[in-house]
């Protein structure tokens, strides 16, 4: 199952997010539950790199599936884009929800 929790203060700002895990819905390479979870994460990411000067860390582990991201500035652009990739995540929770988690957790 992949778990992405999402942190968010008192004041509805996203601080960032974890993403961890593989869905098994199907076999590596034809696992849409997978694909569609990292091509919502890695667009959300690269967006927020490329489209806004909002400065952020990212740490990744490729074997895991393990992606930590986090906001050092919250701009409206990048608050939005992160506002993006949570409706597109929930929305495929919602389809696969035995392979996809999302948490919301305050920080």
């Amino acid at each position: 199952m992949i778990q992405i929790t999402i942190y968010q203060d008192t004041e509805g700002r996203f601080h960032g997010f974890d993403s961890e895990g593989h869905a098994e819905y199907a076999d590596p390479g034809f696992d849409i539950v997978c694909a569609g979870v990292s091509s919502l994460v890695i667009t959300a990411v690269n967006s927020i790199e490329t489209l806004t000067a909002d400065s952020f860390n990212s740490e990744t582990e490729q074997e895991s599936g393990q992606i930590k991201f986090r906001m050092n500035t919250f701009g409206h652009d990048s608050q939005l884009l992160l506002q993006s990739l949570i409706l597109g995540l929930e929305e495929m929770e919602r389809n696969y929800s035995e392979y996809i988690d999302v948490i919301f957790k305050e920080v």
